[in-house]
């Protein structure tokens, strides 16, 4: 079975890890549109979530806080940036960053990928689903913080 990547992330990760990320994506969505993963976010970009974002006309000083150590999505007013409060949804929901795809599975020191549990639909996350996104999210970390050393 084929499925159609979004042409949007078209040029993103050339893997298996992320056409993992696109078929979960596909799945109906589980969401109650209550926009607590976008509240005070700590959403670390990769270099492709950048450049998406940017050819999507944004520039990185407008959506992103970067520092030595990560670049960030940037909050305003303890949201997202790209939160839409009056709509209740994401405003790049197409173009968001892979962490964002991957949510609510999240990954905590010393316990590795989890379910955030603020996330009101946490519980309809599989095991097997955890399981695979939590592969998708190591290998993104990695990819984000072999980014960061060549800083």
């Amino acid at each position: 079975m084929r499925f159609k990547v979004l042409p949007s992330y078209q040029n993103d990760y050339n893997s298996a890890v992320f056409r993992y990320a696109m078929l979960w994506s596909l799945l109906p969505v589980r969401c109650s549109n209550c926009g607590k993963c976008c509240e005070k976010t700590e959403m670390e970009l990769s270099s492709k979530d950048i450049e998406r974002l940017v050819e999507a006309g944004y520039r990185l000083e407008e959506f992103a806080v970067v520092n030595d150590s990560a670049t960030r999505l940037r909050n305003v007013d303890g949201r997202c940036y790209f939160y839409s409060l009056a709509d209740k949804k994401c405003r790049i929901y197409g173009k968001r960053p892979l962490g964002c795809y991957l949510y609510p599975v999240v990954y905590l020191v010393n316990e590795g990928a989890v379910v955030d549990e603020l996330c009101p639909m946490g519980q309809t996350i599989s095991e097997q689903e955890l399981r695979t996104k939590g592969k998708i999210l190591n290998k993104l970390l990695k990819k984000i913080d072999n980014e960061r050393k060549c800083k």
